[in-house]
């Protein structure tokens, strides 16, 4: 399931605002092991392991808004409302942070 998070921001904002939303994902959730392959400018391969099951899906870039999809086997489905919600609330944090000048592309 498909769930795209809005913004009204560049290619480049959304991009910058992204890559930071999933550093600061990361860092809250290293236990998860989350990692994020750019695979290019508008997509990325992401994971977490959850007792000791990798989960995989996807970021993806589009006009207007950020597209997170979770492949999720059903036993770990109310995990994936979870995660989604945490990725999805970092991911509008950095949106505002972008649309305020507050990111450096640096």
């Amino acid at each position: 399931m498909k769930h795209v998070v809005k913004h009204d921001l560049s290619p480049d904002q959304a991009k910058l605002a992204t890559t930071k939303a999933w550093e600061s994902y990361s860092q809250r959730f290293e236990k998860y092991s989350p990692t994020a392959d750019w695979t290019s400018d508008k997509h990325a391969d992401v994971s977490f392991t959850v007792k000791g099951v990798t989960l995989t899906g996807t970021l993806d870039l589009e006009p207007g808004g950020v597209a997170l999809d979770l492949d999720v086997p059903f036993v770990f489905r109310p995990f994936k409302k979870k995660a989604m919600g945490v990725v999805e609330e970092e991911i509008e944090k950095w949106i505002a942070k972008a649309r305020n000048g507050e990111l450096d592309e640096g």
